[in-house]
């Protein structure tokens, strides 16, 4: 399991470093500004779970693998720019696969350490989530999560299947590839056809 887990840390490192990276071009930031963009929305939901618990040491400063990861991703963004840009929205796509990843390798940990279902499903969601946070922050835009967007609740719905899935002692890798694929195909599917919660405001009159 902790190989599995590895693997799809290093995928969604890889994959959220592009999200970043993209979006960092977009808003015309130059070589470093994508680098350090890139890095953050890579590492920074993995790096606030890992702070949360206090007998783990953040994932990405023993792991050289996932700084190769990363700058490979940020890399392959830039040089390759144009062609990344296959998708309508190819910075939601590459989103929504890092979302998929990193909510699972979240939830992993947390039972990893006996946790409870409902701290687990929340250690998977800030895993999924907080990246973006920051990268959408850091280049002054609203986060996602905090708009009407299906986007954390996609997360917790995965996180949910995932535990499910566990109970029900579901073999590798089916166990992982099916909570992975319904938040990505949630979130694709949200934003395809315009799903999104209600907002609390009213409109004036």
């Amino acid at each position: 399991m902790d190989i599995i887990i590895g693997h799809i840390n290093v995928m969604g490192s890889f994959v959220f470093a592009i999200s970043g990276a993209l979006v960092a071009i977009r808003e015309k930031l130059d070589p470093f500004g994508v680098l350090i963009v890139a890095f953050i929305t890579a590492v920074g939901g993995g790096t606030i779970r890992d702070m949360l618990l206090a007998e783990r040491d953040v994932f990405w400063l023993f792991d050289t693998t996932i700084i190769y990861a990363i700058l490979a991703g940020a890399i392959i963004a830039m040089i390759f720019k144009e062609k990344l840009q296959f998708f309508d929205k190819p910075i939601f796509f590459y989103d929504a696969i890092g979302l998929g990843l990193f909510t699972i390798t979240g939830v992993q940990i947390g039972i990893d350490y006996k946790l409870t279902p409902l701290i687990c499903i929340l250690l998977g969601t800030v895993t999924g989530v907080f990246g973006g946070v920051l990268r959408d922050i850091i280049v002054n835009e609203i986060p996602v999560v905090f708009q009407k967007e299906i986007y954390a609740t996609a997360s917790i719905l995965g996180g949910i299947l995932y535990l499910v899935l566990v109970e029900w002692n579901v073999s590798n890798p089916f166990l992982q590839i099916i909570p992975i694929s319904s938040i990505i195909i949630t979130r694709i599917v949200a934003v395809k056809f315009n799903i999104s919660l209600p907002t609390i405001y009213k409109k004036e009159q």
